[in-house]
């Protein structure tokens, strides 16, 4: 039997929120820095959640969709999730 561990995206939520929360930061004429600045975490952080490197906590996505004008529901709604 194969197991997978628990933090592992096997179906490509994480990669499928970080390129939603992408595309908004670019919309919103956002720098990945500036983003990162607005919403309080490190930008390299930033960059592995946009990657779907991390699985982000529910604090951080609020305070990414604050950062960007956004609801956290219209960040997962983009992420079909």
């Amino acid at each position: 039997m194969v197991r997978i561990a628990a933090h592992q995206d096997t179906d490509g939520r994480l990669i499928r929120l970080g390129v939603a929360i992408r595309n908004k930061r670019k919309a919103a004429g956002l720098s990945q820095e500036a983003l990162a600045d607005a919403a309080g975490i490190d930008r390299s952080h930033m960059g592995k959640i946009e990657r779907g490197e991390r699985n982000l906590t529910l604090l951080n996505l609020c305070r990414i969709a604050s950062a960007t004008g956004l609801r956290p529901s219209e960040l997962l709604k983009d992420a079909d999730l």
